[in-house]
């Protein structure tokens, strides 16, 4: 298989059209809330473009030329003020009006608006999927063996639909443990006890007895790999909430995925800076993110829902990095200027944002280029 055909194969026409569709709309709600930043503090928004690159379409409408652009990919915002002004000679003068006269905290809100909007979707939309298929709580230490093939020879031991597997060669599963330098749950063990040939016993519970189920096992078999046949997943607790509830659980969900956001994203830099290409579960280009959703679009909406609330939590965080040429950024910059007694000429904050710039697009295309490196 070449290179296209595995990205072929990773990706799919409807994925692909709803990764578009939902980071247009995430993108779109950003913009949106600058703009609502700089309108409710009296600043004219100059455009709001829906996409990058070459303008399709245009229309003014309240002060504010809208735009459709080429490439749905993205969108951006012309706040008056915020970028220079361009003289008659063609030299750049820095901006007196509009978002230039405002104080620092009228700056920050507009500068803010973009990615707690986005962390606001997020919150909306897993409450949402919490409020209509319940709160789920993992226990990790323990396997659910949802289905288990006909004629297989995970059958003919005794396994069944619905057993619990509590433990493995007489070590109870933990609850997490760590793999290859990932935490993983503890019932993933199931998969790798499954790779040593011998002998074996899964301490299983079924209609609240326990029992052994003890064999003998071959990982291959004329070198392919043998199929025990078992379906298994973590085993997870459903509760139903009201509306209260789910909001709070939501609020509860995006606290608690701070750390792993900023690992993620602190292990994306560590490899960026030493240029290393090996994969993780952290941070995924625009191929993996096409491949996540791709799966997702097979199971339906609420998979979706969910993969729109990721996407948006990524997102918000991400524009929060104190890195030039990012929201976060800009805010820096501002908050640097209270601290000095004075805010930043045109030329200081430009070639501070020029350079964070060029390092996010370098960052950028060290994600595109690792994201496809796993099809070489």
């Amino acid at each position: 298989m070449n290179f296209f055909q595995a990205i072929a194969q990773a990706l799919t026409p409807q994925g692909i059209v709803w990764t578009l569709v939902i980071i247009a709309l995430a993108t779109f709600m950003h913009e949106l809330a600058h703009y609502w930043g700089a309108k409710l503090q009296g600043v004219k928004v100059n455009s709001f473009s829906v996409g990058m690159g070459p303008v399709l379409a245009r229309r003014q409408w309240r002060g504010t030329e809208w735009r459709v652009s080429l490439l749905p990919i993205g969108g951006y915002v012309e706040i008056d003020g915020m970028a220079p002004d361009t003289l008659e000679d063609g030299r750049m003068d820095s901006a007196k009006h509009g978002y230039a006269l405002l104080p620092a905290w009228g700056k920050v809100a507009i500068l803010l608006a973009g990615p707690v909007m986005n962390l606001l979707l997020a919150f909306l939309l897993l409450g949402g999927n919490f409020w209509a298929n319940g709160v789920q709580s993992l226990r990790a230490n323990r396997a659910v063996i949802s289905s288990v093939v006909p004629d297989s020879r995970a059958q003919s031991l005794g396994f069944r639909s619905g057993d619990v597997v509590t433990a493995i060669d007489g070590q109870a599963l933990p609850v997490q443990e760590t793999v290859k330098g990932e935490q993983v749950g503890g019932w993933t063990r199931v998969q790798r006890a499954l790779t040593v040939a011998g002998p074996h016993t899964f301490t299983v519970e079924r209609a609240g007895k326990v029992q052994d189920i003890r064999f003998d096992w071959t990982p291959t078999v004329n070198g392919q790999r043998a199929r025990l046949g078992i379906a298994y997943g973590a085993d997870v607790k459903v509760q139903r909430v009201g509306l209260p509830g789910a909001l709070a659980e939501s609020g509860r969900t995006i606290v608690q995925a701070v750390p792993s956001v900023l690992k993620a994203f602190g292990n994306l830099f560590a490899r960026f800076f030493t240029l290393n290409l090996s994969q993780d579960q952290g941070v995924v280009g625009p191929v993996g993110t096409g491949q996540v959703v791709s799966e997702a679009a097979k199971l339906g909406g609420w998979a979706l829902v969910l993969i729109g609330a990721t996407i948006n939590l990524s997102l918000g965080f991400f524009n929060l990095l104190p890195i030039p040429g990012l929201d976060g950024g800009r805010i820096l910059l501002v908050l640097v200027g209270v601290l000095r007694g004075r805010p930043l000429t045109f030329r200081q904050e430009s070639a501070v944002t020029t350079a964070g710039f060029g390092l996010v697009m370098l960052l950028s295309l060290f994600v595109v280029v690792r994201d496809l490196s796993r099809f070489f």
